[in-house]
């Protein structure tokens, strides 16, 4: 079997190898919950980012980049009279995110989701305007991630993707929340098999 190259051509639109494109298997999800990703730019081009694969199955969400020179983000035009703006972050000051709390206000729901490394994503939490005026949510204790593609050094971490499945479990319903871990599973389990295809036989000469 011919080793599959890593500069393999990848799809414009999922970012997978292109003999394995997800497109035609993305949902389309209509939801009252609007999912507004904010990404630091480093991490934009990274094929092992997962949020934007998310994105593409919510209809009603957009990515923003930030950390860029000479460009500020401002996302304070979020926070519109009609909705409720949530940043999933785990802060110091974050309340569980639980159907108790939602419940409080029946606004739709903007979520804004920081994806980067630690640092990174802290910073966002605090210094983008409009982001650091929103409640501040922490999901609540559940089974591991299923992420196996990079390493995640925070015990309880999530991928970007499986944090806005779950979050979108408690904000929308649990469907909306399988139907897109159903998309998650499928994204690693193809990835995956890329890997094993490159990986050396044992015992090869």
């Amino acid at each position: 079997m011919g080793q599959r190259s890593k500069r393999a051509p990848r799809c414009d639109v999922c970012r997978m190898h292109c003999e394995l494109c997800l497109c035609a298997e993305l949902p389309r999800l209509e939801l009252l919950t609007r999912v507004v990703l904010i990404m630091h730019h480093r991490e934009v081009s990274k094929t092992t980012a997962t949020g934007p694969l998310a994105l593409l199955a919510l209809e009603n969400s957009r990515l923003c980049v930030h950390g860029e020179q000479g460009t500020l983000l401002d996302l304070s035009a979020e926070h519109a009279p009609n909705r409720r703006v949530m940043l999933l972050f785990p802060r110091e000051d974050a309340r569980l995110l639980t159907p108790e709390l939602v419940a409080q206000d029946a606004r739709p729901v903007t979520l804004l989701v920081p994806d980067g490394n630690w640092r990174q994503a802290s910073r966002a939490s605090r210094r983008i305007p409009g982001v650091a005026e929103a409640e501040c949510v922490v999901l609540a204790p559940g089974p591991p991630t299923r992420y196996r593609l990079r390493h995640e050094p925070k015990l309880g971490g999530l991928a970007t993707f499986e944090a806005i499945a779950r979050a979108l479990g408690v904000l929308e319903s649990l469907a909306v929340q399988q139907r897109l871990e159903a998309l998650f599973e499928r994204m690693v389990a193809a990835t995956l098999s890329t890997r094993a295809a490159t990986a050396p036989a044992s015992g090869s000469c």
